[in-house]
């Protein structure tokens, strides 16, 4: 239904085209035919670009080896307590952009409490969660980050004022213990999402 719901979308979006076109999880047995139907909705000029979510290496390899198109970005979980470094070098390697989700660990104590957040937070007169935000940029990911009050909002795009160092971004980096928050798409009930 692919088509049916895209077309859908767009009328009620009344425009033309899309500029980024995206499955949500690599259901089993369907991501595949997914994929090749948001090819050809971009070959005939309804999307610009095309992309997937939640998408690990040999999900990844498996739509390039059935269609010669590899997504223009990937949108996974991504943050200090769980880096996903393979995933991100393979994406890095292979030109799809990330975009990351759960990018702040949502605030999760085990990261917020370390000595190494706080020095830097102070260091930058910025929060935790602005270190973090700028820790994805400056590592080339899109972080997704949702507020529900303004002031936290405005919060999170004052984030273009400081670099960390390579030391300092090396030292986020080693914050990882392969916490995933969010669903795992290798373990997970598609039926409940």
């Amino acid at each position: 239904r692919v088509r049916d719901e895209f077309f859908s979308t767009l009328k009620a979006f009344d425009t033309n085209y899309v500029d980024l076109l995206q499955f949500h999880w690599p259901v089993t047995d369907i991501y595949v035919e997914t994929w090749k139907e948001i090819i050809k909705l971009q070959q005939e000029g309804y999307v610009k670009t095309i992309g997937v979510a939640n998408c690990n290496i040999h999900n990844l390899e498996t739509l390039y080896n059935e269609t010669g198109v590899m997504p223009s970005l990937n949108q996974f979980e991504c943050h200090p307590l769980f880096t996903q470094k393979e995933l991100v070098d393979y994406c890095n390697e292979h030109g799809i952009q990330i975009e990351a989700y759960t990018p702040i660990a949502r605030a999760d104590t085990r990261m917020t409490r370390l000595p190494l957040m706080k020095r830097m937070a102070e260091k930058y007169k910025k929060t935790i969660v602005q270190i973090v935000i700028r820790w994805h940029i400056q590592n080339g990911r899109i972080p997704i980050v949702g507020a529900r009050h303004k002031k936290n909002q405005m919060a999170d795009l004052d984030v273009f004022d400081f670099n960390l160092t390579d030391d300092e971004l090396k030292a986020i980096d080693a914050i990882n213990i392969n916490s995933r928050l969010r669903y795992d798409p290798d373990n997970c009930d598609f039926s409940i999402l």
